[in-house]
């Protein structure tokens, strides 16, 4: 508050446009799952909170930004899905929740989403595996 400012987070209601803040701030894009992609740390970054300013704050013009998926030939993160939950049809919510909560789901439950731990970039920013285990048992409880 001594900022003139309120801070929110993702999970605030009604729900706030933190992607469409993020790529406006760093000129980032989507990632072919859908996760923005950015140049440093890849899939591997979070908006967490932001802050709400009553009044108009000036901030600096973000620099261009490189989309890494551009220049990426393979396409890793498209192919490890055992039911190819992305596609260029959108995320296939339905499947890839049934996936994690059976049997077959476990390497995803225990290690994460097996198409983001795929992407080659920003691997040294990866989350540990008990954090990426943490979000998938929040997920599976949708």
């Amino acid at each position: 508050q001594e900022f003139g400012a309120r801070a929110v987070s993702p999970s605030d209601r009604p729900y706030l446009p933190f992607q469409q803040w993020a790529m406006r701030a760093e000129r980032l894009k989507p990632s072919p799952l859908g996760i923005l992609m950015h140049p440093t740390y890849g899939l591997w970054h979070a908006y967490r909170g932001a802050l709400l300013f009553e009044d108009g704050i000036s901030v600096p013009e973000p620099h261009a930004a490189i989309h890494l998926c551009d220049t990426c030939v393979e396409k890793p993160c498209l192919k490890s899905c055992p039911v190819d939950a992305y596609s260029g049809q959108g995320f296939a919510h339905e499947a890839c929740l049934g996936h994690v909560r059976g049997h077959s789901g476990e390497p995803c439950r225990s290690g994460g989403c097996l198409d983001r731990n795929a992407c080659p970039y920003g691997t040294g920013y990866r989350y540990p595996p008990e954090v990426q285990a943490f979000h998938m048992a929040a997920f599976a409880k949708l």
